[in-house]
């Protein structure tokens, strides 16, 4: 049996690399469109959401509750296609940001899992890009091509 080197899985996996943030956005896009949807699709679960935040002595619960929601929706649909990632990564930094500061803070590690999942990802894309399999390298490809 041959002995597998650490270099040698590298040069395999090098022409590869760009299908990493394609995994990153097709989950992160996934669990962010899911989890708001319900919120933008049905106007009583979207005053749920704005009493939650209420409770949690979050200001305008219900404009706050449309701001997440809706941007949690779109920008997780951007992640799924690759389209104004960066972009909407911003956005997504920030809304977790606000998200764990006001409503998850002092709550368990696996409590915040998700919200935590949603940071990193999205800091992940705010750094990276979309990758190459996305519609942004396309745009680009597109712009730069004479």
């Amino acid at each position: 049996m041959a002995h597998l080197s650490l270099g040698a899985i590298d040069r395999t996996l090098e022409p590869y690399r760009e299908y990493g943030p394609l995994f990153i956005r097709l989950i992160v896009g996934y669990r962010l469109v899911w989890g708001a949807a319900d919120n933008v699709f049905s106007y009583a679960r979207m005053l749920e959401f704005s009493h939650f935040l209420a409770g949690h002595g979050v200001p305008f619960p219900l404009f706050a509750a449309f701001v997440s929601a809706y941007a949690q929706f779109i920008c997780g649909l951007l992640f799924v296609v690759g389209a104004y990632t960066r972009w909407a990564a911003a956005v997504m930094v920030i809304n977790f940001i606000v998200a764990l500061l006001l409503v998850h803070i002092g709550q368990p590690f696996l409590e915040n899992y998700d919200a935590l999942v949603m940071l990193f990802g999205a800091g992940f894309l705010l750094v990276h890009g979309a990758g190459l399999f996305s519609v942004d390298a396309a745009r680009e490809r597109r712009e730069t091509t004479p």
